[in-house]
């Protein structure tokens, strides 16, 4: 399929500004991105990232073909849950439904259990993004519940679905 996972780098703006200033894009994420969402608000972004501690926030550009087409990151929980990691990903619009997105995931969870302490990353898809919930199950992710009534997005009260995958689920 040709994913790759890479470091993010400032010159990713241009390019990252584009996937994100689509509104069926952020409609699947959580708030907290501009919309428009231009250059600007990519390099702040981009900033933050390569200024995280690398073992609380992995986050990657996912690549193919030597084209930057969207984000993944695992975000360590604290606490009691600090051996935990929240993933996120997206891609941009035209990367849809061509398996990049459940090789990104694959690709992610093989670093996060080879190279860190974590035992679990889990997921919390929108329920009705039934493609995020596809790419975690054939990603290796069961579903563990239905989180009901657990967001509001865009003024409508949402479910969410909770997945999980193990470090000993790795084959």
């Amino acid at each position: 399929m040709g994913v790759s996972l890479r470091a993010w780098s400032l010159a990713d703006a241009p390019e990252l500004a584009r996937i994100c200033n689509n509104k069926k894009v952020q409609d699947n994420l959580r708030d907290g991105l501009p919309f428009p969402y231009g250059e600007e608000d990519a390099k702040v972004f981009l900033s933050e990232v390569l200024a995280a501690d690398p073992d609380q926030n992995i986050a990657f550009a996912i690549e193919t073909d030597g084209r930057l087409i969207g984000s993944i990151s695992a975000s360590r929980c604290g606490n009691i849950h600090f051996r935990t990691a929240e993933l996120g990903y997206y891609l941009g619009e035209p990367y849809w439904g061509k398996g990049y997105a459940t090789e990104a995931v694959r690709l992610l969870c093989g670093y996060v259990f080879s190279r860190t302490d974590i035992i679990r990353v889990f997921a919390e898809p929108f329920a009705y993004n039934l493609a995020s919930c596809r790419v975690l199950e054939k990603a290796g992710f069961q579903l563990e519940g239905v989180l009901r009534s657990n967001a509001v997005k865009n003024g409508r009260i949402l479910d969410m679905k909770l997945y999980s995958r193990l470090r000993e689920d790795q084959n």
